[in-house]
């Protein structure tokens, strides 16, 4: 005589789903999403003193994240750093928590913004701009013009002021890249920039940037 024996099949330590339902998930299984690395944009701005980059970039280490890029510059009695900070979902959701907490405890602006990384361009090739000239109003204005106007986007952009070295004549330089997409005739271009800058007295150098 045989015997009908019972097997209740098992889903690691759960039990098999009822007819006709799906298995759940383990609830303590890591979501795929908040594992995947994600990106926050970071801009903090406050009065320069001693330890401002450590305060901020502990806060970005003990939560977690990694900073990618960053940008940091003394603008007049104020300290400015633009960051772009890496890591899961976790570990960015602590991070803002933690900035709003140090911006509140330590006389800083901070401005945070969910972002993704940026897509390489195949389309384009990246030229370094260097301008010097006599400081006068207008400069970056008509630069950015310059290039707006013909479809090239702007990456980078750095100016400072300073006297000349012998006479003390207040100058002024600027440094940029920007990518100049492939359909453009490069040498027309050059052409074109030489011919703008000599209408401003700036004395330029347009050249492809090096790897």
């Amino acid at each position: 005589m045989l015997r009908r024996v019972a097997v209740r099949a098992t889903y690691g330590s759960q039990p098999a789903p009822a007819p006709g339902k799906l298995p759940v998930a383990n609830a303590g299984t890591p979501n795929r999403h908040r594992q995947m690395k994600q990106h926050l944009a970071v801009s903090a701005i406050g009065s320069d003193r001693t330890g401002m980059v450590h305060d901020l970039t502990r806060v970005i280490s003990e939560s977690g994240g990694n900073i990618s890029e960053s940008r940091m510059a003394s603008l007049g009695t104020e300290f400015a750093m633009l960051l772009l900070v890496s890591g899961n979902w976790h570990a960015l959701a602590k991070l803002e928590t933690e900035l709003k907490r140090l911006a509140d405890t330590s006389n800083l602006s901070i401005h945070l913004k969910r972002t993704e990384p940026r897509t390489p361009r195949t389309d384009m090739l990246p030229y370094s701009i260097d301008v010097v000239c006599l400081d006068q109003s207008g400069i970056v204005s008509g630069l950015s013009g310059f290039f707006a106007s013909r479809g090239i986007d702007i990456a980078e952009v750095s100016t400072r002021s300073y006297p000349a070295a012998h006479t003390g004549a207040p100058m002024f330089a600027v440094q940029m890249i920007v990518n100049v997409p492939s359909r453009i005739h490069v040498a027309h271009l050059r052409e074109e920039f030489m011919e703008f800058c000599d209408s401003l007295n700036l004395d330029a150098i347009l050249e492809p940037v090096k790897s």
